[in-house]
């Protein structure tokens, strides 16, 4: 058998297909923050679809908390927290994350995908014949979470409360089941009903678990997230969020209640098996986190953003996605032509602005994923949305109706 054949012939096709990806080669240049260094092209580019959404991985309280623990306890973490310790830093976070949602306890993982995973498939196991009830665009960290042991599961349509209503109605309702979504979806920018499921979970006994990973930071007094913001977090029996995100940092979390949090701690194969993250690190996610909660002008900076960017790209009628929230997709439908237009941004206009192709979303729907912040200019607005005019009008994509 020929394996690296087999290899070759799978990339052929994937190439084939328009959704071969491509690393950028970057650097980002701390305190120009959204401008980095493209080292393939030898050239400073401008950042458009990163998800440090408020540039907090290069704020300064964040850099002096990283730089000062490096420091003092070194740059490694010794090995998984049960072996090498449960250094210091990682339980004042972890006390830090469960204020943040107003919950009982909160335990770190060294990714939003980890946590997601590790969390799913240890309540599978806890709870025995639990049924997942799964919004249908949740991401693949949580279906691989709820397919690690095979749990029965429902998956209902895309934020459709009165679908996932008729799913659950026909489960007895002394079942275990634990409804699953997410606050805000990273590649439509659409908010759930996060209410209605609350009401749905009460009325059939079923727990409830948020992603809320691309919105904390972002939404709420305290930058908690949307559930705080709609003022349903104290119904959600599970929070799940990132470090990695607008919290500029790295690493995931979970929150809830003490019992329910250590029992995750006490069975999740992706948490015991795994080297703890740095102290280094997380004291910069700390210090993130404690700057968000205690004042908001970055919060308000970047909805000001997010606005203009939306009002001058609709100006121009550029097919955009509309929602309520920071995520913003040009809709262009085709993966070749999403590719060329990523590709015409970066070596034209100097603008790196990441194609979005299958298996991300789904094949017909391929799409450019812009992402403002707070730190790019109006100036800078203004140039990108005519550079993203010219590149479209090239490519003869569709207008907006």
């Amino acid at each position: 058998m020929n394996y690296n054949q087999i290899f070759s012939n799978v990339i052929t096709k994937i190439k084939g297909e328009g959704r071969y990806r491509s690393f950028l080669d970057i650097g980002r240049c701390a305190g120009e923050f959204p401008a980095a260094f493209d080292y393939s092209r030898n050239k400073s580019i401008t950042l458009w679809c990163i998800n440090d959404y408020l540039g907090m991985g290069q704020h300064p309280k964040v850099l002096k908390a990283f730089t000062e623990t490096a420091q003092a306890m070194g740059v490694g973490a010794g090995g998984t927290r049960n072996i090498g310790g449960n250094h210091h830093p990682i339980v004042l976070l972890e006390q830090e994350l469960a204020d943040l949602h107003n919950k009982e306890a909160g335990l770190v993982f060294t990714s939003g995908y980890v946590a997601n995973e590790a969390t799913l498939a240890s309540l599978s196991k806890i709870l025995p014949d639990c049924i997942f009830f799964s919004d249908e665009g949740n991401h693949a960290s949580i279906i691989e979470g709820i397919r690690h042991n095979q749990a029965e599961k429902y998956i209902f349509r895309h934020n459709d409360h009165e679908h996932l209503r008729s799913l659950i109605s026909k489960i007895d309702i002394n079942r275990p089941k634990i409804i699953i979504f997410e606050s805000a979806y990273s590649m439509d920018g659409m908010i759930s009903p996060m209410a209605e499921f609350c009401d749905i979970a009460e009325e059939f006994n079923a727990l409830t678990y948020l992603d809320e990973v691309h919105t904390v930071g972002l939404y709420g007094k305290r930058g908690a997230g949307l559930a705080e913001k709609l003022g349903v977090a104290d119904r959600i029996d599970i929070i799940q969020g990132t470090l990695g995100k607008a919290f500029g940092v790295m690493g995931g979390y979970i929150t809830g209640k003490h019992d329910l949090v250590d029992v995750i701690r006490s069975t999740a194969s992706g948490f015991i098996f795994t080297t703890s993250l740095p102290p280094a690190i997380i004291e910069a996610a700390r210090a993130s986190v404690a700057h968000l909660k205690s004042q908001d002008y970055e919060r308000i900076e970047h909805a000001r953003k997010v606005q203009l960017t939306k009002k001058a790209l609709n100006e121009f009628r550029i097919n955009i996605l509309e929602n309520q929230t920071h995520i913003i997709p040009v809709l262009i439908n085709d993966p070749i032509l999403a590719k060329q237009a990523s590709q015409m941004l970066l070596n034209e206009h100097n603008i790196y602005l990441q194609h979005i192709n299958y298996p991300t979303v789904a094949k017909g729907s391929e799409r450019l994923r812009i992402t403002p912040t707070p730190m790019h200019t109006e100036q800078m607005i203004e140039a990108f949305v005519n550079s993203l005019k010219t590149v479209l009008s090239k490519l003869s994509v569709k207008e907006a109706a």
